[in-house]
């Protein structure tokens, strides 16, 4: 551990003890220490944000009645301190101030995409099996051992990776081991998309004590419409998982897959505000893909369903109105990392049978974490291609090599040599891009009028 390393985070750590120390005080003191924070992280991190996401940043601090200073404040008065503490250590400095930096470096030393998280399943077992899921396939018999999950973090530790997120199957089938890598890599930030189901008093207090472990519950709508995907009685679960986690001051979210079906409930403001009630702070929203021989093709959302989610996220997470939760659109916020995050550019996805993928949509691979290293992985011909090719397209409402650019999937796929690694029904990439192409095609001209509006606003972020 470098002086430098040591003394930064011990700057950090003792900049978020003043900070939640002294937010109950008057405005314009709160102001005063965001503000702070904000110039710290920009002198530190330099040009590898840029320049309008600081800016940005100040405005919201000077909002100071803003729903997002209100967020912020019930944040902080929600959540337990060493829960709130350790992820703003884990996930401010280890992972987006220090990590990051190391990263930029490591991207430069090895010619190759170093990734910012890494998505890891830690089982193919499941005690759900939800309509349209790929995951619900694969069969319950394939595990990553603890030995090998913990060698996966220590090699990403070392070229600056502190965010591992868990999925799977069901990854709290796993909790105890889970904890364990929690407990050993506090320097790490932990997340797990999870159904819910198997959240107890005992993990709540064990995420209580370890502070560096979150997860986002997977939720497909009010109760007719989650449970019709995931079975009778889950949605009751669900909430009763929710109260327990609320109670006990913790970092959780929700994993959203939109589809043809419920995309209108999803968004809804009754959606929200339940949400919000339940203690919920931040939302994931996933399009539906149609993944395995035998996706669902007819719960993809079209042109105009996709744009009605992109609008109302846009709309509910403004600086004014909206509600005070914060979403992520995963198909929908290209433009705010420049296209593609996948083949190790900002994650990449290692399945239960230890293949590393680019992405946990797209699942075809060179390499296995039994036998070669993370790095070797990082290097195999296909995610060289990534590297090459990304951004696929200009308009980063067209981020996809799938699903938006099946043309590049074909051509990377083929030109690697890279192998279907479904672990149940390996799936040709020619099979895989018919199923893509229409929806390709008639996403193209709604993207293109999105993208040029986009480009006529001035200064705003979405």
């Amino acid at each position: 551990m470098s002086f430098t390393y040591a003394a930064g985070r011990k700057l950090f750590e003792k900049t978020t003890d003043f900070l939640l120390k002294y937010f109950d005080k008057k405005n314009e003191e709160k102001q005063s220490k965001l503000l702070k924070i904000v110039d710290w992280a920009e002198k530190f991190m330099g040009d590898i944000f840029q320049q309008k996401y600081y800016d940005n940043a100040r405005k919201l601090v000077l909002k100071e009645d803003g729903k997002w200073m209100t967020y912020i404040k019930n944040l902080i008065d929600e959540t337990h301190p060493n829960v709130l503490k350790t992820h703003v250590l884990n996930l401010g400095y280890e992972a987006s101030l220090y990590g990051l930096k190391k990263i930029h470096k490591m991207r430069k030393v090895y010619n190759c995409n170093i990734p910012w998280a890494i998505l890891i399943d830690p089982t193919s077992a499941c005690n759900l099996k939800c309509t349209g899921c790929w995951a619900a396939e694969y069969g319950q018999n394939l595990n990553l051992s603890f030995e090998e999950m913990d060698n996966i973090i220590t090699q990403g530790k070392e070229l600056g990776t502190h965010f591992y997120i868990f999925a799977g199957g069901e990854p709290l089938t796993r909790k105890d081991d889970i904890i364990k890598l929690c407990e050993k890599h506090h320097d790490c930030a932990f997340h797990a998309f999870t159904n819910g189901t198997l959240v107890d008093e005992k993990l709540c207090k064990d995420m209580q004590r370890v502070g560096n472990f979150s997860l986002a519950i997977s939720l497909e709508g009010f109760e007719k419409s989650n449970d019709s995907r995931r079975g009778g009685g889950t949605f009751e679960k669900v909430m009763d998982a929710m109260n327990l986690l609320k109670e006990h001051g913790l970092l959780f979210g929700t994993s959203i897959c939109y589809t043809s079906q419920n995309y209108k409930d999803v968004t809804s403001d009754e959606f929200y505000d339940m949400l919000i009630d339940k203690g919920v702070k931040f939302s994931w929203y996933f399009h539906y893909m149609p993944i395995g021989k035998d996706a669902w093709v007819e719960l993809l959302p079209n042109a105009e369903q996709r744009e009605y989610v992109y609008r109302r996220i846009k709309e509910t997470r403004a600086l004014e109105g909206g509600k005070p939760i914060f979403l992520m659109d995963f198909q929908n916020d290209g433009r705010f990392t420049k296209g593609c995050i996948a083949g190790g550019r900002n994650y990449l996805h290692i399945n239960a049978n230890g293949d590393v993928e680019p992405c946990v949509f797209i699942h075809y691979s060179n390499a296995n974490i039994r036998e070669v290293s993370l790095l070797e992985a990082l290097k195999q011909p296909l995610f060289m291609e990534y590297k090459e090719r990304i951004p696929f397209n200009d308009n980063h409402f067209l981020p996809c090599p799938m699903l938006e650019n099946p043309e590049y999937i074909l051509d990377m796929v083929k030109r690697s040599k890279a192998k279907s690694t479904d672990l149940q029904s390996p799936e040709n990439v020619e099979d895989l891009v018919a199923k893509t192409r229409p929806y390709a095609e008639q996403w193209k001209d709604k993207a293109e009028e999105l993208w040029h509006e986009i480009l006529e606003e001035k200064g705003g972020i979405g």
